[in-house]
């Protein structure tokens, strides 16, 4: 079976357009404007914008398949079949315990091998969910859901991983479980090593794909963008008017930020600590990358621009807002700071129900005033 990620290598040639349920889709908009993990030595070889994406075509010719596993990042997937059949079973994530050996170590490779009941003992209890995905269907696959597909017939496939703010949780939690686990690795070199958590660090974006700080920087941006999408939202609909109280658009950037905010916290009990990506948001807003990046993200929910200097609108905004905050965020702790400093300025001259607050902190709306 081959795969071929066919928006990298012709990225003018529009094959197909991602249905709509799939769009929210925070990892490849990154990914078409950074690179996940800043590998010196790779950029050296490539000046590709991005070190990867995660939209593939697959051709795998019949009897072929795919071994189990849970996808990158616990990301969603979508799986269009352009022709051909597949047989794929599901396990969900309650039952993924029994996928794995008495050492919590190892997965089954294929559920119909012959499984030893002493190495793998809860692996006969699995309660397996089957389907058959004919041409012009599509598969939705969920968060952290185990599954295994075999090819019936010669297929092509279109695939997508991605992850937003729905499943941000999902992916911090696989980061910290596989950064326990390379740390545990390594242990007995800890004392003898100049920089062992750099170590634990660099062999976490070796086999995850990314690191602590690469998650950082990540959630960071989006939340940048988050806010300023909502910024130009108030702008476009003036917070006195009703609009901006009960838009579904606003509520969804402001379910976005809650998102990201519960992650910065999670990271922050784990003690997650300073410096690991600074982030300068008066820079951020300067650069056309972080530009392209809130442009795509109001694309998916619809925010139409039609001032061409928006983004100058934007940054005297929140250059005004933010002149006696400060400019950089370094931390989990800083980022949850600065979430609450922008909605608070964003909430500041709403006198009815505020879906930010609402939103964000779950307050109802008897208890906002």
């Amino acid at each position: 079976m081959s795969t071929y990620n066919i928006i990298r290598e012709y990225p003018e040639y529009q094959a197909y357009i991602t249905p709509l349920f799939f769009t929210d889709d925070w990892l490849n908009l990154y990914l078409d404007n950074y690179h996940m993990h800043d590998d010196l030595d790779a950029d050296r070889v490539s000046n590709d914008i991005s070190c990867s994406d995660y939209r593939f075509v697959y051709m795998g010719a019949k009897g072929s398949w795919t071994p189990l596993h849970a996808d990158v990042f616990r990301s969603y997937s979508w799986s269009a079949n352009v022709c051909g059949k597949k047989k794929w079973l599901f396990l969900p994530p309650q039952q993924f315990n029994l996928l794995f050996d008495r050492n919590m170590k190892n997965t089954v490779y294929n559920i119909f091998d012959d499984i030893s009941e002493t190495e793998f003992p809860g692996f006969k209890k699995a309660i397996w969910l089957e389907c058959i995905q004919e041409q012009n269907e599509i598969i939705f696959v969920p968060s952290g859901w185990y599954h295994q597909v075999h090819n019936l017939e010669d297929t092509i496939s279109i695939n997508h991983n991605w992850f937003n703010g729905y499943n941000l949780s999902w992916v911090w939690d696989l980061l910290l479980r596989d950064y326990k686990e390379a740390k545990e690795y390594i242990e007995d070199i800890k004392d003898i090593c100049d920089d062992f958590e750099g170590l634990c660090q660099r062999n976490l974006a070796a086999n995850t794909g990314m690191n602590f700080n690469d998650f950082f920087i990540f959630i960071s941006r989006f939340s940048l963008a988050n806010v300023v999408e909502l910024y130009y939202l108030r702008g476009e609909l003036n917070s006195e008017n009703s609009i901006w109280h009960c838009s579904a658009i606003i509520e969804h950037f402001a379910l976005n930020l809650s998102s990201i905010r519960k992650t910065a916290l999670k990271m922050k009990s784990e003690g997650v600590k300073g410096n690991l990506g600074i982030i300068n948001l008066l820079e951020t807003l300067s650069d056309p990358k972080f530009l392209k990046l809130c442009t795509g993200l109001g694309r998916i929910y619809s925010v139409i621009r039609e001032e061409e200097n928006w983004s100058c609108t934007m940054k005297k905004a929140l250059m005004a807002d933010f002149a006696k905050y400060g400019s950089q965020v370094c931390s989990p702790e800083d980022l949850i700071t600065f979430i609450d400093y922008a909605v608070s300025k964003l909430s500041s001259n709403c006198d009815e129900q505020n879906p930010l607050l609402s939103v964000l902190y779950e307050i109802q709306p008897h208890e906002q005033n």
